[in-house]
């Protein structure tokens, strides 16, 4: 009989070859059969060839139903076939394990033609509607995935034009936050690498804290240009105005906050906005927070910002070479900055040198 390449194939395993004809004379006329007379000759066909139902037999010579079943659980691609037990016996006990150890059906000896075909067809059908659904959910799971991507690529531009529109408006500091977003970076990929209590981040953690440090300064769009574009160095009651800066940063990110109250990115933009000029010591503004009162993303964004402005050019002054950088900040932790996130940097000098130099 000639065999339709969309029919589906059904392994028979049955040492008895009476029982194996039966099994084909039922199933042919529908099905594409495989008779194999023992458990070695099916399990090799089956890891070359495709198969879309076993009838299987649970007693047998040489290597059982029960052993051939477990060598299929154990196979990732083959633990997919269903399994419909074909045994003589009648106590049960051998049904119920086999249904525990993953067969999907069982059948008693001697076969009943209808009931043997109307339990194929349950099985490919049940098999066909498990596979359509796995199909739709490889679907939605890809639909998904694209979404996310747009998303955390519009996140992403979002991030970098409000960073870019902060920056803008003080032009001296010229790419200040791309390096400091770098320094952050370094820092928060040593944290995640070498755990430390109290400094311990997640990917998602470190992720927001590199992602969120480019808003640090978008408080600089609510100043006056008079301030904020001043050449030289500032006045006293002109660098009150400028320490208002982290105020409207929280301010401007507090509406989108509340909006999107489960938001980390936007939960660390917010506290890095307002407390990256916060102290160790206490004597940092706007709020005078001190030691782990400030938020570790913070703490973090404070070393970088304040290292980039020392190595950076200023119409007040020339940049600072930057070993001379470190050492003030090795001088100031425990007072301005966080000693570990100072011992952090001290690990990465090179790898700070480097940002320093190419950006």
């Amino acid at each position: 009989m000639e065999e339709s390449w969309d029919r589906a194939v059904v392994v028979a395993v049955d040492d008895d070859p009476i029982i194996l004809h039966s099994i084909l004379s039922v199933l042919q006329s529908e099905y594409s059969v495989r008779p194999f007379p023992s458990g070695e000759s099916a399990l090799k066909y089956l890891r070359n060839n495709p198969a879309d139902l076993i009838v299987l037999d649970y007693y047998m010579p040489g290597m059982t139903g029960h052993e051939l079943l477990l060598l299929l659980q154990a196979d990732p691609v083959l633990k997919e076939i269903p399994v419909i037990f074909l045994t003589g016996s009648t106590d049960g006990d051998g049904e119920a394990e086999a249904l525990e150890m993953g067969a999907s059906d069982y059948l008693l000896k001697p076969i009943r033609p209808k009931a043997l075909l109307t339990r194929v067809r349950l099985q490919l059908e049940l098999q066909r509607h498990r596979r359509h659904l796995e199909s739709l959910v490889d679907e939605k799971m890809y639909q998904l995935r694209q979404i996310n991507r747009q998303l955390e690529l519009r996140e992403r531009t979002t991030m970098n034009l409000l960073a870019r529109a902060s920056d803008l408006r003080d032009p001296e500091t010229g790419t200040h936050v791309n390096r400091t977003t770098e320094y952050v970076r370094i820092i928060v990929a040593d944290l995640m690498l070498h755990p430390v209590q109290g400094y311990e981040l997640t990917v998602d953690e470190g992720y927001a804290i590199v992602e969120a440090v480019k808003l640090h300064d978008i408080g600089k769009i609510a100043m006056p240009d008079s301030v904020l574009l001043k050449p030289g160095r500032l006045t006293p009651e002109e660098f009150e105005i400028i320490k208002k800066h982290p105020i409207y940063g929280e301010e401007m990110l507090h509406e989108a906050v509340e909006e999107m109250r489960d938001d980390l990115l936007l939960l660390t933009a917010r506290d890095i906005a307002f407390a990256h000029h916060e102290k160790w010591n206490g004597a940092g503004y706007p709020r005078g927070l001190s030691g782990a009162d400030i938020p570790l993303s913070a703490r973090i964004a404070a070393v970088a910002d304040v290292f980039d402005a020392l190595t950076s050019q200023r119409p007040y002054k020339k940049p600072f070479p930057t070993q001379m950088a470190f050492d003030i900040i090795y001088k100031d932790a425990g007072a301005h900055f966080d000693p570990y996130i100072a011992q952090v940097v001290q690990r990465h000098e090179r790898d700070f040198e480097r940002v320093a130099r190419e950006i």
